[in-house]
Formats: structure tokens, sequence, C-alpha cells
């Protein structure tokens, strides 16, 4: 099984974490199966950018993103080169290093 490693993040996993999760999952999926509360207003249906991740390591392992993902990144925050929606970003059989930005776009869960 691939592993899935999460740099700190001061909300979902403040130390970190290392995961496993079987090829053909999505990261998302992966994350929320582990305990890490990762944002996904959309339910996982590509229609939002709150699952936004950063591929740090392993870009090669998630495959490309589909037309609907790339003019959905365009309006995430803290958008990088290797940006992916995590809902869409399947695992293949490498292992993956990703980075939750900090904030996101959810207006219905800023602490305001």
């Amino acid at each position: 099984m691939p592993v899935i490693r999460i740099l700190p993040h001061p909300d979902y996993c403040p130390e970190g974490r290392t995961i496993e999760a079987p090829s053909g999952t999505s990261l998302c999926e992966a994350l929320l199966d582990n305990g890490i509360e990762i944002e996904h207003a959309c339910e996982m249906s590509c229609a939002c950018t709150t699952c936004h991740v950063v591929v740090k390591e392993g870009m090669a392992s998630l495959g490309e993103p589909d037309e609907a993902e790339e003019d959905l990144l365009d309006r995430a925050w803290g958008l990088q080169p290797t940006s992916r929606l995590s809902c869409q970003a399947i695992l293949a059989k490498q292992d993956v290093t990703i980075e939750i930005p900090r904030y996101s776009i959810n207006h219905a869960r800023e602490k305001h």
C-alpha cells in the first residue's frame, strides 16, 4: 500500500502524520478515513477547492488532473505548480508527501 506523508498543519495534524491507503483511493478519502478532517465542502464532487493540497513528493503517483480540476484549482488559495484537489487525486503505487494549505476559501467554515 502506498504511504501518504502529511506535513504538519496547525488544525488538521499539528505533528504531521504518515498513513497508508490502498491504490485507487483519493487523497481526500484516505485523509478522512484516517481521522484527518480535511475540508471537503462539495462532498468530493469536484465542485469547490476546499480540499486543495500541495503535493511535495510523488506527483507521478496521482495521474494527471482533468480539465474540471484544473479550472477549479485556479480559484484555490495558495495555488502552487503541484497543487491538486485531494478529492480528485487518486493514489497509484508510489508514496506521496502532501501539505494542506493553511487557508481555504470555505467561507462557511472561516472563523470570523
